[in-house]
């Protein structure tokens, strides 16, 4: 099955579930869904931060501070968490990710939107991120990726998930 063919939820604005559909489609029409955005740092407090593969379905080849990506059909914010980050990083056994908010991301143009929720993990295990989703990657010191941030393209909800997440 490819990712377009993925069975999401589709939610309402106050993340109800209202339906079922591709992934595919929930991108072509602009449906809400949910999706999980991990900050998953090493032993030493330092971010995971990577470049996503040029064929991703969306945002394709930009940098990232967080790993997860979409909720599937009926699976929980954490279990997705959970999963995504491990997936991502390439690793087995992993703590359960902590909750700390959701937000409705809404894109500058207004054509993307999705209920997404932060979490954060600790990973002092070996990773061995996906080579289909992850094109280079490192742990940064939160002052590199602070620098980063004016000079790298980075993922438009990935950023929006991490200026709220240094707001609080």
């Amino acid at each position: 099955m490819s990712a377009a063919d993925e069975i999401l939820d589709v939610v309402d604005e106050n993340d109800h579930v209202i339906g079922q559909a591709p992934r595919g489609e929930i991108y072509a029409k602009g449906l809400l869904h949910r999706c999980v955005f991990v900050l998953a740092r090493d032993a030493e407090d330092r971010i995971f931060v990577h470049r996503r593969t040029p064929v991703k379905l969306v945002f394709p080849s930009l940098y990232d501070m967080f790993v997860g990506g979409v909720v599937g059909a009926g699976e929980s914010y954490d279990d997705a968490a959970l999963r995504e980050a491990e997936e991502e990083l390439g690793v087995s056994g992993l703590d359960r990710p902590a909750p700390l908010f959701p937000f409705l991301y809404e894109s500058a143009d207004g054509a993307q939107r999705w209920w997404s929720y932060v979490y954060e993990v600790r990973c002092t295990l070996p990773v061995n991120p996906q080579v289909e989703e992850v094109a280079w990657h490192a742990f940064l010191p939160r002052e590199e990726v602070e620098r980063r941030l004016a000079t790298w393209e980075w993922v438009p909800d990935g950023l929006a998930a991490y200026e709220r997440l240094k707001a609080r």
